[in-house]
């Protein structure tokens, strides 16, 4: 059986890992990785596989790297903030943009996210069978049947 790592041990091998991308890529992407799901980030991280190296990690243990090794990336740290990872590559920034972007998708809403855009629920008839109330509540959406619609 494997021992376990402990907590120092981690953070150790996560910085290693880390000044070793640093050190053999020369681009960085910051990548925004809100409301992404674990089997979504694995088709993700596959259709960059030779193309560039996705971290996501603690981000406090990022800016240490950076702030002590790796000053000429320095413009970076005010981006490192909630849920993003770094994109280290070699090769072109755009073409590996593309492949992020064509790897969006839209995502349903769920009660207590919070929406990238903003959206307005307009006040009248939804066309909604009385049956399916429970889908506005759960977004916390007041609503009441009226004619047999909600």
């Amino acid at each position: 059986p494997v021992a376990k790592m402990s907590k120092r041990e981690r953070k150790d091998e996560f910085s290693v890992k880390l000044r070793d991308l640093f050190s053999k890529y020369n681009k960085i992407i910051i990548v925004g990785a809100d409301n992404v799901g674990s089997s979504h980030m694995q088709k993700i991280r596959v259709s960059l596989r030779g193309k560039g190296v996705l971290l996501m990690g603690k981000n406090t243990m990022i800016r240490r790297v950076i702030k002590n090794d790796y000053k000429q990336f320095e413009a970076v740290l005010p981006h490192i903030y909630e849920n993003v990872g770094l994109l280290f590559t070699n090769g072109d920034l755009l073409e590996l943009r593309e492949v992020i972007n064509t790897q969006k998708v839209p995502a349903a809403a769920k009660a207590g996210a919070i929406a990238p855009i903003s959206v307005t629920v307009p006040a009248g008839d939804t066309g909604l069978e009385p049956t399916q109330t429970a889908f506005l509540q759960a977004l916390n959406i007041a609503t009441r049947i009226n004619k047999g619609q909600i």
